[in-house]
């Protein structure tokens, strides 16, 4: 396989028994990706449990506390890779207040794949993920109406679902959304199509996972690269060496390239590109590299070097934005916390509170603080002025995480507005 294969990042989400971590069990089984002694032992577990075939959502349930209550509680995460793609597995908690672990695990995610339980149809649940999966910004979502087998694998019960899920969709900005009818359990549709489902049309799952175009779902106009590292050796040969070290979060960049540095607004040209593999002429996003400029610049770590284009980043003090809060300890209005934004990190307050969301009906509610698993839309003031884009716009350059000054745990995600 080669090293450039592409990786795909993808979650499960749904309610509760509605076969997610089974799901995931028959990906890795079908498509050949367990070992010998892994299968041994879910079969020796099963067959304690007196099951008349493997469980195969023991793949996924790794902590004793979710196999001995038969549910996911924290996300799991698992790798395995085809012959076309490699691909990293998120399983994620479909309980309500584990709603920050589901949060953190699909702004990472390139595709969400949405359970549902073909007897019980969209739940409230199912609306819920799919909330949080438009709030973060997942590209491509895969409604997986699962357990047909229990419903003779009824078209007309397929069609009904979905066109429940796209009424309430409508309400979301999402876009691209697919429907596959499913039986993780006997593995129809999920690697193989099996026999029950010949009036679908569509792909497979793992045949959706490894075609699905992910290319675009990085920005790749606008260039933004977060300075990481100074690199100044000062020995030998780089004695006089000032180079800059970082990840491309968006778009490209060549040598010769007009950067602008800011938030000082000093412009320079890109003099040598080098990477891990040589140096380089062009570079893209999200390669890690160093760059070396033509002029001496004060430059320093959380500093962002964009091209003079069209569509600049905001340089600002202030913001809005949409919050999870993640901490068992509520939000307190009058302390200070830190705000980490790409490399930068700085002290910030919340000058507002605006609404808290409730992730089951949309509904916005007054609130003056923040609980556990709270999404709420809030104003920030930070000490020194960030540079940053719109979520909607990046995902990362976009987004923060806040940090207890004290504990140093971080607290809550967020996304600006």
């Amino acid at each position: 396989m080669s090293n450039t294969t592409q990786l795909l990042r993808f979650i499960t989400a749904g309610s509760v028994d509605d076969g997610k971590s089974t799901l995931i069990g028959r990906l890795l089984h079908d498509s050949k990706s367990i070992f010998e002694d892994q299968f041994a032992a879910i079969s020796r577990t099963s067959e304690k449990r007196g099951m008349a075939a493997v469980d195969l959502s023991l793949l996924t349930d790794g902590l004793q506390a979710e196999r001995e209550q038969g549910i996911t509680i924290d996300v799991a995460y698992r790798y395995f890779a085809t012959p076309k793609r490699k691909f990293i597995i998120g399983d994620t908690p479909g309980h309500e207040q584990y709603t920050r672990n589901m949060v953190t695990a699909a702004s990472t995610a390139n595709l969400v794949v949405i359970l549902i339980d073909a007897r019980k149809g969209v739940l409230t649940q199912t609306r819920r993920h799919t909330y949080l999966a438009s709030l973060v910004g997942v590209p491509h979502i895969v409604l997986a109406v699962n357990k047909m087998d229990m419903v003779d694998y009824s078209q007309a019960r397929f069609d009904e679902i979905v066109a429940d899920y796209k009424a309430f969709a409508a309400q979301l900005n999402l876009h691209d959304v697919t429907f596959i009818p499913m039986s993780a359990l006997n593995g129809d549709m999920v690697v193989d199509r099996g026999e029950s489902l010949d009036w679908y049309k569509g792909p497979a799952l793992l045949e959706l996972l490894e075609k699905v175009e992910i290319d675009h779902d990085v920005n790749t106009s606008d260039f933004r690269f977060p300075v990481q590292w100074v690199c100044r050796p000062q020995t030998g040969e780089y004695h006089d060496f000032r180079g800059f070290m970082g990840r491309i979060e968006a778009g490209e960049v060549s040598v010769g390239d007009e950067v602008t540095i800011l938030p000082s607004g000093r412009t320079t040209r890109v003099k040598e590109i080098d990477s891990y593999d040589g140096k380089l002429h062009t570079a893209f996003a999200p390669q890690s590299v160093t760059l070396t400029l033509e002029d001496e610049i004060d430059i320093s770590r959380g500093d962002m070097l964009v091209k003079s284009i069209a569509h600049p980043p905001r340089v600002e003090k202030e913001f809005e934005a949409t919050l999870c809060w993640l901490s068992e300890a509520p939000l307190d209005k009058s302390r200070k916390y830190l705000v980490k934004h790409t490399t930068r990190t700085a002290k910030c307050l919340f000058s507002r509170l605006d609404y808290r969301v409730d992730v089951n009906t949309l509904e916005q509610h007054a609130a003056d603080k923040l609980h556990m698993n709270d999404i709420a839309r809030v104003a920030l003031k930070i000490q020194q002025p960030l540079v940053f884009d719109s979520y909607d716009i990046d995902r990362v350059t976009g987004s923060f995480i806040v940090i207890d000054e004290a504990s140093n745990n971080t607290v809550a995600a967020g996304m600006i507005a």
